[in-house]
């Protein structure tokens, strides 16, 4: 299947696949696009046998571009989101992170850090709501919770979002008291929805805990070598 997936970037950037599982590729370079980069992917894979009994059903094509370079970074030592457009410093913004620490429901352990690493922003929402029982926290439990949060902007696939929420606004710049997202105060969540696009760079460092792994969207964390070893053909 990994012979049938082709990238091309004007200009020639390096580049590898690394199968998340059976399903799933993602293709990245070593380091960061650079803005205005053009790419175009495709998959011709129809009628392809691809192992085990399975054919390719149909070729895929796609062609986009490389925007702004978005590079926020989340320093829990000053507890700051720092935000560049192009290598500027455009915003800087104080946040409230993970409170840290963990509880074992169920025999499931739960962790309240912030993970440190590269995330990219995923997808915005004006309202999402966050359930804590959807990873096994109970509502009605001493850190459950269930609120409409507004102004979301999804850094991971298990729910890390920078958001507005203004009961801890006394807490940003100074102190972490979140279940694991970046809180925001209304105007900074405003202003970071706005300015956001999919692709864009989060950069959490100095937290505590485990560090983001590859399937929580944590592509840009893995080391560059380790990556090379999730293609196929390496």
């Amino acid at each position: 299947a990994e012979r049938r997936l082709s990238v091309s970037t004007s200009p020639p950037v390096r580049g590898s696949w690394y199968w998340l599982d059976d399903q799933n590729a993602h293709w990245r370079p070593p380091q960061y696009f650079s803005p205005g980069t053009r790419l175009t992917v495709e998959a011709n894979i129809y009628g392809a046998p691809l192992g085990q009994g399975l054919y390719g059903q149909e070729d895929a094509r796609v062609s986009f571009g490389i925007g702004d370079a978005h590079v926020s970074i989340a320093d829990d030592l000053t507890k700051q989101v720092s935000v560049y457009s192009n290598g500027q410093l455009v915003r800087t913004m104080p946040t409230s992170m993970g409170m840290g620490g963990s509880e074992t429901v169920n025999g499931q352990t739960i962790s309240f850090w912030t993970q440190r690493g590269i995330y990219t922003v995923m997808d915005k929402a004006d309202r999402v709501v966050m359930d804590s029982s959807t990873y096994g926290l109970p509502i009605n439990s001493r850190l459950g919770y269930r609120e409409t949060i507004t102004l979301a902007t999804r850094i991971s696939t298990d729910g890390v979002y920078l958001h507005r929420l203004d009961s801890t606004v006394w807490a940003q710049g100074n102190t972490n008291v979140s279940h694991g997202c970046l809180n925001l105060n209304a105007e900074n969540a405003r202003w970071f929805f706005d300015f956001s696009v999919p692709g864009d760079v989060v950069e959490v460092r100095n937290t505590g805990g485990e560090p983001l792994q590859v399937w929580q969207n944590g592509d840009w964390s893995m080391p560059w070598d380790k990556w090379l070893q999730g293609s196929a053909l390496s």
